[in-house]
């Protein structure tokens, strides 16, 4: 059998007609060892292709006892447990990285990413969000929006409360992984299939979307948004925000290379190279006009930010006195505070 790209066994939740609303893998794997997937081939059926194959209370108990014959301890402790559980169970199998085709298959990527198996853009994602059913996000999981009002009225009957925390199609991701090393003040502010580099710091205003993320450590006080990748000891300050392929960058990739800084309320609509700097309150998009200072301090050209995409040690601010953008060459690292970063 050729090399399989990736493989989890899970549990979710399903609404009344049977459809998937979401799925959650404790323990995926890339790239699995063949033989714990042989052993899947012969219990299951499973016979090539991407698959997310529901399986029955003796296909499971097959497969612990196989897993452990073979070895895989681990996977086995996992299938018992998945056995004693009243939830639906699914095995999601991706022989190839295509597009996902259905919920179980969505939900496999995005655990990928924040359990730091892959980095953003490192996993297909064309067409994701027809098949992530928007859903409310209570305290009693995952519940259907045509279903939630007979159960905040059975809560209520019964002399509780059904907490909704959200209506999204993405759930937050510390309901479904906390990656070890990390700092959050308010997990509603980071998604599922975010990426959260060891070191990284998230403050309450702090945001990460999925297919987004930071190689840490960071301190992260704005908003990094889908398909952004924040490298090592960079920081966002507060209410910063970074542009998006859905927020108005398009197919640009956006990307802050090693020790950036964005100042507060700053933002960049263009990728930065290494230990670059956007003042406080400065907005850069691809089309702004940007002054290039010489070693004196004198405008030596006049480009787009879109010539500048990429490139190192640079300082961009607003002049004081016409207001103009411009850039000049930024020698100094920005030196992160150690104490700001610890995390034991």
């Amino acid at each position: 059998m050729s090399t399989i790209f990736a493989m989890a066994l899970g549990c979710g939740s399903k609404n009344r007609d049977e459809n998937w609303l979401e799925v959650f893998y404790p323990d995926p794997y890339l790239k699995p060892d063949p033989k714990l997937v042989e052993v899947v081939r012969e219990e299951v059926g499973y016979e090539g292709g991407n698959a997310a194959l529901e399986l029955t209370h003796r296909q499971i108990q097959h497969l612990a006892r196989e897993w452990r014959e073979a070895g895989f301890e681990h996977e086995a402790s996992y299938a018992v447990a998945f056995q004693e559980s009243d939830r639906p169970v699914v095995l999601t199998i991706l022989e190839t990285d295509a597009e996902p085709a259905s919920t179980p298959e969505a939900y496999l990527k995005l655990h990928l990413l924040s359990h730091r198996l892959v980095k953003p853009h490192g996993v297909v994602l064309s067409g994701i969000f027809p098949l992530l059913p928007n859903v409310a996000w209570t305290n009693e999981g995952a519940i259907d929006l045509n279903e939630l009002p007979e159960r905040q009225l059975l809560a209520r009957l019964n002399g509780g409360l059904l907490e909704v925390n959200s209506v999204d199609k993405f759930p937050k991701m510390t309901d479904y992984v906390v990656p070890a090393g990390v700092r959050i003040a308010d997990t509603a502010r980071i998604r599922l299939g975010a990426y959260v580099g060891e070191g990284t710091t998230v403050m309450h205003e702090g945001f990460i979307n999925f297919n987004a993320g930071t190689e840490g450590p960071g301190m992260i006080e704005g908003r990094i948004s889908a398909g952004v990748f924040v490298g090592k000891g960079s920081d966002l300050g507060g209410s910063s925000s970074t542009m998006g392929t859905l927020s108005g960058g398009g197919n640009i990739i956006i990307s802050l290379g090693e020790n950036c800084l964005l100042g507060a309320n700053a933002g960049t609509g263009i990728p930065l190279g290494d230990r670059c700097t956007i003042e406080a309150g400065l907005y850069i998009t691809a089309g702004t006009k940007v002054e290039v200072l010489d070693e004196d301090g004198k405008v030596a050209d006049t480009v787009k930010a879109r010539d500048l995409a990429g490139q190192s040690d640079l300082l961009f601010r607003r002049n004081s006195v016409n207001g103009a953008v411009q850039c000049q060459t930024n020698k100094s690292a920005i030196a992160l505070n150690e104490e700001l970063h610890k995390h034991n």
